[in-house]
């Protein structure tokens, strides 16, 4: 099961947050088909945050087609984001640990490492296109 978090000092709302934590971790096979997202109550009691907050990011995955709210039951997952054969993850994840190895011994720190990422991820994005 997904246990969320939350970063204050990312600028990200905390719904927000655990919407694109349910993304990820349907992107990387970690949640899967018929698996059940944490009770509203618990990521409250774990995160110390509103219920109406837990509620509305559960809405918004609902509005994607993600999850389907069971009354009574739980929140399920629907479907699966995962655009790749979970084989392919797992040379790559090693390659992205050597290259995030190499990068903090260059100095960078992590906000440097996400700009870095971003801006090559855009450019190559747009060499694509033209």
């Amino acid at each position: 099961m997904i246990e969320f978090y939350l970063d204050g000092r990312s600028g990200v709302s905390p719904y927000l947050q655990i919407v694109q934590q349910v993304r990820h971790a349907l992107r990387l096979g970690q949640l899967h088909e018929g698996d059940q997202l944490p009770t509203v109550k618990d990521v409250v009691s774990v995160l110390a945050i509103n219920p109406n907050t837990v509620l509305k990011a559960y809405r918004d995955l609902e509005r994607e087609g993600l999850v389907q709210a069971r009354p009574g039951i739980g929140t399920f997952v629907t479907r699966s984001l995962t655009g790749s054969s979970h084989a392919a993850l797992g040379p790559l994840r090693q390659d992205l640990r050597r290259w995030l190895a190499k990068a903090r011994r260059a100095g960078l720190d992590d906000e440097s490492i996400e700009a870095l990422f971003r801006s090559t991820s855009r450019a190559m994005a747009e060499e694509e296109i033209a």
